[in-house]
């Protein structure tokens, strides 16, 4: 069973993924890449908590 992740984080993720689609992909290192360029985090945990919730959803939208 994966963590679950708070409000805050998916509604980030959610608005991150409408704004700029075009750059998120199904890959894990891309989107943390992806994120450093469109949204600076201070937090490593936090970015990889995104990018990871983020690669979740782009999975889901391919199938």
């Amino acid at each position: 069973m994966g963590r679950i992740k708070t409000t805050p984080i998916k509604v980030l993720a959610e608005e991150l993924i409408k704004e700029h689609e075009k750059k998120f992909s199904a890959d894990f290192e891309k989107n943390k890449k992806a994120l450093q360029e469109t949204k600076p985090l201070k937090s490593k945990k936090i970015r990889n908590i995104l990018a990871g919730y983020i690669t979740k959803k782009m999975k889901q939208t391919k199938k």
